[in-house]
């Protein structure tokens, strides 16, 4: 309002003050906006009136004035602070009037209207008085956030921004308060959220800039800077550390135009300001960190940011073409990141250049866009290696930056694609580089690594090779290693080291990275720290690892350790400190090229070690010798600090930590093995020499064992350590001899009836194997085929065998009452350990049994009286009732291994385990009552009773361990006593009775402990089956309930469910027929589903099964002993060929990572013994093709002349044939290795193996299906299947062939396609001919027959035909033409056809098309008949026909199962090597239906140009303005104004305006009107520019303009992806919203961002994450209108 309009008012109102005291209003009431913004005006008007000393009509008097002016201040202290604290308070309604202003308009107004007070009363001490009593707002009290309503008296944070930024520019004199402002706002940023860290830069710090002289301005920015990088420099090691990068990038970017000022703006500055230098924050090296944390911060926002200050820094260094850092000017530190040079101004300009396009491109998560710009980066790492000047221009940290980027990409393909270039990053030869990434290799490229997906195969790579990355991993390792300075290289290896062990990795990475390590060239690197932190890999990292690649990565571990150990720095306590964590089941075991490897490094460095340090009887420290370290001279000193114990008291301790006998006996051996190798590869006596050496380390030991029984006085401590040695030294030896699943029978406390379920390892001796296939007593397991035995062996052997009388004597004086302590349980266990150990050990030496047989019937005496006895309800008691059944069960397992004579004392007395067990109860109970079964221990009590004091209490703590033993071991023997109890069926209430007990045993006991009930009622259940069925089901029931709770504890679960698939399938319970048992039938076929469905997610589950069913029905071999047995458990295969069509056709479809592995277990499979792992570690069978390969080799034993053999086959054939016929059905099109196509694949592979043993009658009523089978619509590889079956089938019964004639007159509408199988069958005619009769009729009917094909419309077809024609006319023509029939006019057109056919070499594809087909391997290498092989089927065909690598199976897989029969019509391998010769070809050809044509006409959108009808009679509306012009058609305007200035391609503006004008926006804005005559933007605007108020904004006016428009109360939002977005469809628009749109490239420059009120982010589903910059804004135009249309019925226009 103006000051006329003021006079005129005072000139019509007597009483100015009645007017004044009219706009205010009550402190009890809230005002409108209109109201504040007239007192507003009202005080301006006047205050701008002139002043005189006379009242005249339009002046005001000085008295006036004075009054006038303290009314004002008034104002600020009772209305507008009283005000703005009700705006904090949420106190939007006063006097229960309800306001509808918005709290930000009555804010800006109240804002406004200070403002205006403070600059009309002109007095600085009022303004400061105000901004001190706003001042306080901006520090929230500990515990306050912003969030919450402020305190008494103070404003909130937003309203304290608001009334500060119009008090500040009164301020500028006073230092000391703006300094407090400031210093305010500095720490309000570090503490509040982003959107007020926005409006305090916006707001204050741009105000203060603003108001501030030039001088005042540097000191300014220099404070801003320090306080933001000493921020950032001291969060920089903090978890917060990305939240300080962003906070001050947004900072920096705001406050860009200060401190990057245009070098032409500085030569045309005023001279006065010249001598005050603003700050350059490119002279601070945390300046350049806070830009490259920014530049891979996880905030997109942020990387912008930070690009845009690093090319505001470029821009700055051009310009200014000077050299950067100047030599006069200091620089912070020494480390200089960014430099420039004006002479090299135009590399440098296009080094940056290229790095900010490479930067914005990797916002892209799409590899194809990202692919084009990776030559980009090696135009970079040229640049920056090819600097030949002294100092370089590029640090190397920057190229750092663009592959922590790819690293830290969602997309998985990026991520890999940055590993693999940098693996291939040549330039890292030059140690300068190398030195420079050192750094990042051991940090983020690390942390990269540990992704598994990034060690896929490669397209071209075969299952079992090498990951592309792996390979390349071992060569960078190598390159980056050897270009290290030398002094580097150990610091670096221990980082790295460090690093693997200091984060849980997957078994995948860490294999491969292991294997690199180990491929480092020798060089003394790692010292005790390393070994150590290999320690703590081995320790922590691997625990729950897959075994074979934990145990590959622990022998890739080893030998990096061997190569890379520096032994001068070491001691041997360090190296075996290491070793005890490498397992010996799965990694260091003797015997194996590991454990050689070892011995030999451990002789080479022979004296090299450094003495070791220990303690001496005095407690102080001191060195072995002056002289370096021998291995046999530590482990002497091992040995004697070993035995080295304290004497007896009178408490009892508990068992020593068994990891010091570990440690010790891995020890003794390496030196006893190490000596022996030396003296082989030296010439000498090897037997003396290892004989001598063992004694002299074993002496210590052997005197300690040989004392046990005569000395009484021997501490317990010692007894224990020196048992604990030996027993570790016994097992350690035999298991070079021992098959790793044998040793694991021996070691366990399982049942013998595992040995059934012994798993074929790779490399398990013949007599084992022979084992498995036969029904065999558990003795054979210990007659292993006669090996050599080594030196040491025998050696060790012979002379523990000299002490093995006071051995046996002792622990049987232990055993036999001695042990009555809690903590001795733990002890006898070891005791049982050692003397099943020493039993084995006579039995593999085969010696005589006497003294054997001797001592187990005193211990067996002793066991059964104590069990006898009443117990007594102490500790004493119980523990030796617990440590007797410990003896028995022990003596089960062994006695069970064959060890004891039938009629010796020892087996009579286990006989009477049945009648302890079975005996009849005392007269209360039933006379069958079986009270023995499921005894418990009587806890003793933990008090006692008249006293009240604990009674060794804190022993009882493993109580509840001891019963759970207890009990578990009574089932051993109850499972033993059984098998060799009297033998047929136990009486039916006593049978029923025991497996009512084992229910309850199996509710009772812990899960790992449940085997050996398992096992007893395996043997049960077949008894019981027919008169107790219910009980049947719930003993089945209740085991599979068990076994799928322990699914997720993989240590328990498989042993678990090997026993319940022994127990649960018996061949007796899978011989029942549903008629019999039709529940438990039905429960059975059930599980077998379930069992299925779980492998899917937990794979080798089905294999379980499958391998026991296939073992339990193998048949023997014709006239062998027992086959009336064998076909009797054949016969109920009968009765369940649902589990082997199922397993014909297994093969779940992993997932990635499921198949990740698989895939790398074959590739350590394939490594051979070269890796310990596969010696060590016995085949889990879990591979998912196990299943197909173990039903196929049970299918190849299987005899044609056998009727049930016969009858299976047969219904399996059947079974097959549905299944395929069911999938054609249900889905007649199936993409390419899907599961449909795979499990057909499976079906005809499975078919073809069969043929040869099928009867020619079934083969002839299974003929027409096949041909049915053919006209489907079939992937490549199961046509190929099908079409060499009918080969096959017309080779082997040539009678059939005139039904193949028959298909050929099938419909062509239901042929269409399809037809090709049947030419195909004729393009090898040439192998049915002669088995044909009246060959010459039959060849003419090929030739009509392929004839009506050469013309058909389908060019595939007539493909066929002509390939057909041309194989068939080349077997007959010639001759058939000169014979004396002739062919007549028929000759004249097959010449014709062939004819058109070669002349195809001049038509472009026809000719490529027909070249491939004549080369294709089934029409050319392939041969029916003699590629007929298992090979040729399951690995050959399927990789040559482009089915997946997963689906082809190795023929090793089926040569190291010895069930699998080989036979003169199926051999195993291909006899010829062609077909594996060739490479798929590139013709592929699938039954595919004519394809529906496409339709003439499509749907037409029909676009009108209203303005360009008749524009001559619309000339008089052109002169008004777009309003005017809308106006005049009742065209409604939004207040939604649409800014466009950073847009600059026409096609957006134009689409963008005419999307404006359809919703109503009120405007657009430009960059520049210039655009609006662009033809481009004419095609898409259609006109809607004369619709619509257009507005000229440039961008770089764009900041003042979007303040401009915040003051008029504009909400500005964007269109921006950032941590803080919100989403469209949960966002409401102001009605007064500006729309801020990007650039199409580089979105909304970083310095706009903080100017934003919200950003806005459209919710996406796809992949590339970016649409269109019109697209969007349309989106969001839409969807202001939406929310703002007006009511149903209103029409708009």
């Amino acid at each position: 309002m103006s000051s006329i309009l003021i006079n005129a008012l005072l000139s019509s109102c007597h009483d100015p003050d009645t007017l004044f005291n009219t706009l205010c209003w009550p402190s009890d009431l809230w005002p409108e906006t209109g109201r504040v913004e007239a007192l507003t005006t009202f005080i301006d008007g006047i205050g701008k009136l002139p002043q005189s000393d006379t009242s005249d009509d339009g002046d005001f008097s000085t008295a006036k004035r004075d009054i006038f002016l303290r009314k004002v201040e008034s104002i600020i202290w009772t209305q507008c602070l009283p005000l703005l604290l009700k705006v904090s308070n949420g106190d939007m309604a006063c006097n229960g009037t309800s306001v509808q202003d918005g709290r930000g308009e009555i804010t800006n107004a109240v804002c406004w209207l200070l403002s205006v007070c403070i600059n009309t009363l002109c007095d600085t001490a009022v303004s400061g008085r105000v901004a001190r009593t706003v001042l306080p707002s901006f520090q929230l009290p500990d515990g306050e956030t912003e969030e919450e309503l402020p305190g008494e008296g103070r404003l909130g944070i937003d309203v304290a921004i608001e009334a500060m930024s119009v008090i500040l520019p009164t301020l500028s004199s006073n230092e000391e308060l703006t300094t407090s402002i400031l210093s305010s706002a500095m720490s309000c940023i570090k503490t509040l959220s982003d959107a007020l860290v926005s409006k305090i830069t916006v707001r204050l710090i741009f105000t203060l800039l603003n108001c501030y002289s030039e001088e005042r301005i540097a000191s300014t920015l220099q404070f801003i800077l320090e306080d933001l990088c000493s921020w950032h420099k001291s969060d920089s090691s903090n978890t917060n550390s990305p939240v300080v990068t962003e906070r001050t990038l947004l900072c920096l970017t705001a406050l860009s135009d200060y401190l990057f000022p245009p070098a032409k703006l500085q030569l045309h500055a005023p001279p006065q300001s010249l001598s005050y230098t603003r700050p350059d924050p490119r002279r601070s090296l945390q300046f350049w960190r806070i830009l490259q944390d920014g530049l891979t911060h996880k905030d997109n926002v942020s990387r912008k940011r930070a690009l845009y200050l690093l090319k505001r820094c470029v821009a700055l260094s051009e310009d200014e073409a000077a050299e950067f850092p100047s030599s006069s000017v200091s620089i912070e530190d020494d480390e200089i990141i960014f430099r420039w040079a004006p002479d090299r101004s135009k590399l440098l300009r296009e080094f940056w250049e290229d790095y900010a396009l490479v930067m914005e491109t990797l916002e892209e998560n799409q590899i194809h866009v990202v692919r084009p710009v990776l030559n980009r980066i090696h135009t970079l790492i040229q640049t920056a290696a090819n600097d030949s000047q002294g100092i370089s221009l590029f640090h190397p940290s920057w190229l750092l930056g663009v592959y922590q980027r790819m690293f830290h990409s969602e997309n998985k393909s990026v991520m890999r694609e940055g590993v693999c270039h940098l693996l291939e990053l040549q330039v890292l030869r030059r140690p300068a580089f190398a030195l420079a990434f050192s750094q990042f290799i051991v940090g983020p490229f690390m942390d990269v690594m540990s992704e598994s997906s990034l060690f896929h195969r490669t397209a071209g790579q075969s299952v079992g090779e090498c990951p592309e990355l792996g390979v390349k991993l071992q060569v960078f390792m190598v390159r980056f290693f050897s270009s290290l300075p030398q002094e580097n290289r150990g610091p670096v290896l221990l980082q790295l080291v460090q690093g693997l062990g200091s984060q849980h990795w997957c078994s995948v990475p860490i294999l491969f990275l292991s294997q690199a390590l180990s491929h480092l060239p020798p060089c003394p690197l790692l010292g005790p720290d390393g070994l150590h932190a290999l320690r703590e890999v081995l320790r922590s990292t691997m625990i729950t690892h897959q075994v074979l690649l934990r145990g590959a990565a622990q022998c890739f571990l080893l030998n990096t350790a061997l190569s890379l150990t520096d032994v001068t720095s070491v001691t041997l306590d360090n190296v075996f400190s290491l070793l005890v964590h490498f397992r010996a089941d799965e990694s260091l075991c003797r015997g194996t090229v590991l454990w050689n490897q070892l011995c030999d490094w451990l002789a080479e460095s022979e004296g090299s070690f450094r003495p070791c340090v220990r303690e001496s009887g005095d407690g102080t420290s001191t060195s072995t010798s002056p002289e370096r370290e021998t291995v046999r001279g530590y482990v002497q000193q091992q040995m004697e600090a070993f035995l080295r114990v304290p004497a007896s008291t009178e408490q009892t301790d508990s068992v020593p930590d068994p990891g010091e006998a570990e440690l010790l006996a891995r020890a003794i051996l390496l030196c006893v093995d190490t000596e022996e190798r030396t003296q082989r590869s030296s010439g000498g006596e090897e037997t003396t020499g290892v004989s001598s050496g063992m004694e002299s380390v074993l002496r210590p030991l052997l005197d300690t064992l040989s004392r046990l029984h005569t000395n009484v006085y021997l501490p317990l401590r010692k007894t224990d350590k020196s048992l604990q040695l030996l027993l570790r030294l016994l097992q350690l030896t035999r298991s070079r001899h021992t098959p790793a699943a044998v040793l694991q029978l021996t070691r366990s406390r399982h049942t013998p009836a595992a040995v059934l379920q012994l798993t074929r390892s790779r490399h398990t001796p013949a007599a084992v194997l022979q084992l498995t296939r036969s029904r065999h007593t558990p003795a054979a397991v210990l007659q292993p085929e006669k090996e050599q035995e080594d030196s040491v062996t025998v050696s060790m052997e012979t002379l523990i065998l000299g002490v093995v009388e006071p051995i046996q004597e002792f622990i049987l004086r232990r055993l036999s009452g001695e042990l009555q302590e809690l903590c001795d349980v733990e002890r006898a266990e070891l005791y049982l350990s050692v003397l099943k150990e020493v039993v084995l050990m006579y039995s593999v030496l085969e010696w005589n049994h006497s003294n054997v047989q001797a001592y187990f019937p005193r211990l067996l005496r002793y066991v059964l009286r104590t069990l006898e006895v009443d117990q007594i309800p102490s500790v004493a008691g119980q523990v030796s009732r617990a440590v007797a059944m410990a003896s028995l069960a022990m003596t089960c397992e062994v006695a069970a291994l064959g060890v004891f004579n039938l009629q010796s004392e020892t087996m009579i007395l286990l006989v009477d385990l049945c009648c302890y067990f079975y005996s009849p109860a005392p007269p209360p109970a039933p006379p069958l009552s079986l009270a023995n079964f499921n005894q418990t221990l009587l806890k003793p009590p933990t008090a006692d009773q008249s006293t009240g004091v604990s009674e060794q209490g804190p022993l009882l703590q493993d109580w509840g361990r001891m019963a759970a033993h207890f009990i578990r071991d009574q089932w051993t023997c109850l499972g033993y006593g059984r098998r060799i109890g009297p033998p047929g069926p136990m009486e039916l209430p006593r049978a029923s009775g025991s497996l009512q007990a084992a229910i309850e045993a199996l509710s009772l006991l812990p899960s790992g402990l449940v085997l050996p009930v398992l096992d007893f009622m395996a043997s049960m259940l077949p008894q019981v089956a027919l008169s107790e069925e219910a009980l049947c089901v719930e003993a089945v029931t209740v085991s599979w309930k068990l076994v799928l709770g322990l699914s997720s504890n993989p240590h328990e679960f498989w042993p678990t469910l090997q026993g319940f698939v022994s127990m649960a399938f018996h061949h007796s319970l899978l011989a029942l027929t549903e008629e019999q048992a039709p529940v438990l039938t039905a429960i059975l076929q059930q599980i077998a589903v379930e069992l299925t469905d779980l492998s899917q997610a937990k794979t080798g589950v089905f294999n379980v099964l499958i391998q026991h069913c296939c073992h339990t029905w193998l048949p023997s071999d014709p006239g062998s002993e027992g086959q009336s047995q064998s076909d009797a458990m054949f016969s109920s295969a009968l009765l369940h060929p649902d589990i082997l069509t199922e397993a014909c056709v297994y093969g779940p479809v992993f997932r990635r990572d499921q198949r990740l592995i698989q895939e790398v277990q074959v590739y350590v499979e394939g490594l051979g013994e070269e890796c310990a792992a596969n010696t060590t570690v016995p085949s889990d069978n879990r591979d998912d093709q196990f299943p197909r390969v173990c039903v196929l080799a049970f299918l190849s034993r299987l005899q044609p002349s056998n009727q049930l053999h016969e009858r299976l086959m047969e219904e399996l054939v059947l079974r097959l044939l549905k299944k395929d016929e069911a999938i054609s059905k249900s889905k007649q099109r199936y993409y390419s290795n899907s599961l449909q196509h795979r499990v057909k694949n499976r079906v005809w592979q499975t078919l073809l193996m069969l043929l040869p043993k099928l009867r020619a009658e079934f083969v002839g009523s299974i003929l027409g299906r096949v041909f049915e089978a053919g006209f489907v619509s079939n992937q490549a590889s199961v046509k190929y299947l099908i079409e060499w079956k009918m080969v096959l089938i017309l080779v082997q019964y040539p009678e059939h062939i005139d039904r193949l004639w028959a298909c050929f007159a099938v419909d062509q509408e239901k042929t269409k396609t399809s037809i090709c199988t049947f030419l195909s069958v004729l393009v090898h005619l040439n192998i049915i001919m002669p088995k044909l009769k009246e060959k010459a009729v039959q060849w003419r009917k090929a030739l009509d027959v392929i004839l009506q094909w050469c013309f058909s419309h389908n060019f595939s077809v007539r493909l066929y035909a002509l390939l057909a024609l041309k194989r068939v006319w080349g077997l007959e023509g010639a001759r058939a033409e000169e014979g004396p029939d002739g062919l007549g006019g028929l000759a004249t057109v097959v010449k014709a056809c062939l004819h058109q056919a070669e002349a195809m070499q001049s038509t472009g594809n026809a000719n490529k098309n027909w070249s491939r087909i004549q080369q294709h391997f089934f029409f050319g290498a392939f041969h029916p008949v003699r590629d007929y092989s298992v090979e040729t089927i399951f690995y050959t065909f399927p990789s040559l026909s482009e089915v997946c690598e997963d689906e082809w199976i190795l023929p090793w897989k089926f040569e190291k199962l010895v069930d699998f029969s080989q036979s003169a019509s199926l051999p195993l391998r291909n006899p010829v090597p062609d077909l594996s010769q060739i490479q798929p070809g590139d013709w592929i050809q699938q039954d595919k239906g004519d394809q529906d044509g496409e339709e003439r006409w499509a749907e037409v959108q029909k676009k009108m140009t209203p303005w360009r009808l008749g524009i001559q009679e619309q000339e008089p509306e052109l002169g008004l303005v777009p309003q005017q012009r809308a106006a005049r058609l009742g065209k409604l305007h939004s207040a939604l104004l649409v800014v466009a200035s950073l847009i600059d391609k026409p096609t957006n503006l134009g689409g963008l305006c005419r999307t404006c004008e359809i919703f109503g926006a009120s405007g657009l804005v430009l960059g520049s009107l210039h655009h609006v005559r662009d033809k481009h933007f004419q095609a898409l605007s259609v006109s809607s520019e004369l619709w619509l108020p257009l507005l000229e904004v440039k961008p770089v006016e764009l900041a003042d303009f979007l303040q401009l428009k915040k003051r008029e109360g504009y909400c500005i939002v964007g269109v921006e992806q950032t941590a803080n977005s919100q989403s469209l469809q949960d966002y409401r628009f102001p009605e007064k919203t500006l729309l801020l749109l990007g650039n199409e490239r580089e979105g909304i420059p970083a310095n706009l961002l903080q100017l934003l009120d919200v950003c806005v982010e459209i919710p996406q589903r796809g992949v590339i994450r970016s649409l269109n910059v019109h697209v969007s804004a349309a989106l969001l135009v839409w969807e202001y209108t939406r929310q703002y249309l007006p009511p149903t019925g209103v029409q708009s226009d």
